[in-house]
């Protein structure tokens, strides 16, 4: 059920985004999210796309290490305390999160996404799922 991540090492140098943007535009892959950290010397974008066979083929293509990894996406109630059920579920459980981002959803009104990586992402979608949460999978993407 968990859905492919890529990451992407990027320049850290004015316009280097915006290269990477352009392939995968000229390419007609869509970002569901994308989260960007910078460290010296260079960025990593982390990015959910619609296709993710052809948005690593074309990043490859052009030049850009990358890297696949497995993250689970939680539909969140957009409530106060939404997101506070979800990392309750998780401590419970003993999973931790490397990390996380949010991605709004169509009917942001109503829930939001959240991305997380962790430690077991089996065990989370288990776990998860027996709190009563949805979380998105592969095919589920394109339509965040």
């Amino acid at each position: 059920m968990s859905v492919k991540q890529v990451s992407i090492f990027i320049e850290d140098k004015p316009g280097k985004m915006d290269e990477m943007t352009t392939v995968l535009a000229a390419n007609n892959i869509n970002m569901r999210a994308i989260s960007v950290a910078q460290t010296d010397g260079f960025g990593i974008a982390r990015i959910i796309v619609d296709d993710v066979y052809e948005a690593t083929t074309v990043l490859k293509d052009a030049g850009y290490v990358n890297k696949l990894t497995h993250v689970v996406i939680v539909e969140i109630p957009n409530v106060p305390g939404g997101l506070n059920k979800v990392l309750k579920v998780f401590t419970e459980a003993n999973i931790n999160i490397k990390y996380m981002y949010a991605v709004s959803g169509a009917n942001v009104s109503e829930q939001v996404y959240m991305i997380f990586r962790v430690d077991d992402y089996k065990a989370a979608e288990t776990e998860l799922a027996k709190a009563g949460l949805r979380v998105i999978t592969e095919d589920q993407v394109p339509e965040l």
